[in-house]
């Protein structure tokens, strides 16, 4: 109960109850939008509704940056929108394992956006606690901002060195375990996450099952956690306000639907933006101990670092496919 209050008050002392409840009711709109009128029933979704979707969220992401820009002024805007960029780029790797675990698991495209769309809620959820929690680390212990900056120069640098590298979900030690502690069915049972089937252990006595479905929404909300390790501090080294950097990392997450649905067919074509998000890692950790011990980074800088970074490694992919093209028509 006393870690409930203790995260109750770290919430309400960043900002407002008033503030976050603007907030959730956005979300809360887009949710009962998504769920219960664009997606009632179970079909694949295309690649002309992904870009609406996408786009859509978009827009409600930068509506929501001009409301803080009037609010709360340019400052927290500019670290609003550099977080949303930041994780928009890093959540790319997770679209490529969210793709793993679908193909994996023969999930198919009509039931995909079920699994998204309860994984999402997850994610918001965890999220949330990392934030503040994380807020409050650091309001109480600075130093431990520079902890993280070297943790981003880190993971950067393994990212670079690890590209290429093929996932092999055969030999993951999640699914693994999950298999072996859970019952799960050997095909799926429409849109059901759980079923009761006859037990051949208990004389036929049914006993309740797990679908291939949950088993994908379990990997996708482990792999967001692992991603979540990284994109964190990384939007905490260009903001400490909590309301700035959840708010931003929970619109990229609620757009990572459509995301998923834009980009799982056209990743090979942007074999560049890993790289670029690499190298953006390592630049946020190195900004957190420029800021510290020289000078201090603009946001407004840290933005358009952030932006030239993701849209450079979109436009050398797009160089590089288009030079293909060419090379194999003649």
């Amino acid at each position: 109960m006393d870690i409930l209050n203790n995260f109750m008050t770290a919430v309400i002392e960043h900002q407002p109850v008033w503030v976050w409840l603007v907030f959730f009711g956005v979300v809360l709109f887009i949710l009962v939008l998504d769920l219960g009128v664009l997606e009632r029933d179970a079909k694949e979704i295309g690649a002309k509704k992904s870009i609406l979707l996408f786009s859509t969220y978009a827009l409600i992401a930068c509506l929501f940056g001009g409301w803080i820009h009037i609010r709360f002024g340019k400052e927290m805007s500019a670290e609003f929108f550099t977080g949303y960029l930041v994780e928009m780029g890093l959540s790319i790797d997770n679209v490529f394992v969210i793709s793993l675990v679908f193909s994996y698991l023969n999930i198919p495209k009509n039931l995909q956006h079920r699994v998204l769309f309860w994984g999402i809620l997850g994610a918001v959820v965890l999220r949330g606690i990392m934030i503040v929690l994380g807020a409050e680390i650091i309001d109480r212990y600075d130093p431990v901002l520079l902890v993280f900056a070297v943790f981003l120069i880190y993971s950067g640098i393994k990212m670079l060195l690890s590209e290429g590298e093929v996932i092999n979900l055969s030999e993951s030690r999640a699914l693994k375990l999950l298999r072996r502690v859970m019952r799960v069915t050997s095909t799926l049972h429409g849109e059901k996450f759980f079923v009761r089937l006859p037990n051949p252990k208990k004389g036929g006595k049914k006993s309740l099952y797990v679908t291939p479905l949950f088993l994908a929404l379990l990997l996708i909300e482990f792999g967001d956690a692992v991603f979540a390790v990284d994109s964190v501090p990384a939007v905490f080294a260009f903001s400490h306000e909590a309301f700035a950097v959840y708010t931003s990392i929970i619109f990229v997450v609620l757009g990572l639907r459509s995301r998923y649905f834009l980009l799982a067919a056209a990743m090979h074509r942007f074999c560049y933006l890993q790289p670029a998000c690499a190298l953006l890692l390592v630049v946020i950790g190195l900004k957190v101990f420029v800021s510290e011990f020289f000078f201090d980074v603009s946001d407004v800088l840290s933005l358009v670092i952030t932006f030239g970074l993701l849209i450079g490694g979109i436009l050398a992919s797009m160089v590089k496919t288009a030079v293909k093209k060419t090379s194999a028509a003649e």
